[in-house]
């Protein structure tokens, strides 16, 4: 399959996700998500941005620095805003990513460590994600309780190989997969697994998915879910994990997930539309600083032949999504 034909694929699953809600739900729950936002939920949301987003310029610099690039933390959180803001405003989900990486390599004069870097940054940020969630589905009950050991002795299987790979040293092979295999090994031990860099953004991911949970369950809160956060986390969790499937900007699985496990769980598919549509608006709100820090660094004092070099967010090609929102 083409990228053009993949891109548009992706877009479609989306598409046709909202278009069969819309078909069995009606418009009622995504206007009533409209209409039960308030300026509570969205001071609340724009408030644990700041932590969340702090956090993940953090992991992206402790891995940066780990593949051997500069990168400080001040402008890594005006990156991270900005991509934030494109991944929620363009289609894909992944343009401000491939924008920031783009952005940052030409920095540094090196764009394919710098998009490695961001590559890394969100695998990362996803492998830890999962764990947490596996962990949380564990313990307490959600419509999938009763396959989580299998689920979890497949995480073990395949983060131990994730390790064993990454510490297993090339045997100089010069074919291309040996090259991209070797590359790839030392990315990881280098980037994520060195001694001074796996606990960082280990904590760093960790408040990031726990910043996410807490805004889904403020949306839900303001939605009119009463349910107990014991409930609601392990929900909130596995819509977190479709966040990372190809979306609008944000829209499509998530809405879909979260009618699914609001229904499985008892709580009304409905409801759980009208809660993604409350965190959607949430999550937007909240990106909005990205849109400022993008209009600083553009109206930005630069040379004419810079500006020209400078990376467009609707130029830059789509790559393989690293994940989404939100930034696990």
């Amino acid at each position: 399959m083409s990228r053009t034909a993949w891109a548009w694929a992706r877009f479609a699953g989306a598409a046709v996700t909202l278009t069969v809600l819309l078909w069995r739900l009606g418009a009622g729950p995504f206007l009533d998500g409209v209409r039960t936002v308030d300026g509570q939920a969205l001071a609340a949301a724009a408030g644990i941005a700041v932590l969340t987003t702090g956090c993940c310029a953090w992991r992206w610099m402790i891995v940066a620095r780990g593949l051997g690039i500069d990168l400080p933390l001040p402008a890594a959180v005006a990156a991270y805003y900005r991509s934030q803001f494109l991944n929620l405003t363009l289609p894909g989900g992944v343009v401000g990513d491939v924008h920031r990486g783009v952005s940052h390599g030409r920095e540094v004069s090196d764009v394919g460590r710098g998009l490695r870097a961001v590559v890394w940054e969100r695998s990362a940020g996803q492998v830890v994600q999962g764990i947490l969630t596996v962990a949380v589905l564990l313990v307490l009950p959600s419509p999938v309780r009763s396959s989580m050991p299998l689920v979890a002795l497949a995480v073990v299987l395949g983060a131990s190989g994730i390790v064993l790979m990454a510490r297993a040293r090339p045997r100089g092979g010069r074919s291309r997969w040996a090259r991209i295999r070797g590359a790839a090994a030392g990315d990881i031990r280098d980037g994520l697994l060195a001694r001074r860099a796996w606990l960082g953004i280990a904590l760093a991911s960790a408040l990031v998915v726990a910043g996410h949970a807490a805004t889904f369950l403020i949306a839900a809160r303001t939605a009119g879910i009463t349910a107990p956060p014991s409930r609601m986390l392990p929900l909130a969790l596995l819509v977190m994990l479709a966040m990372v499937l190809p979306s609008i900007g944000g829209w499509g699985p998530r809405e879909g997930a979260t009618a699914w496990v609001f229904g499985a769980a008892g709580l009304g598919a409905e409801r759980g539309v009208a809660t993604a549509v409350v965190y959607g608006v949430m999550v937007l709100v909240a990106s909005l600083p990205g849109a400022a820090f993008l209009a600083v660094a553009w109206f930005r004092p630069t040379p004419p032949l810079a500006r020209l070099e400078q990376p467009l967010p609707w130029r830059v090609p789509v790559a393989v999504r690293p994940d989404g929102v939100p930034d696990a």
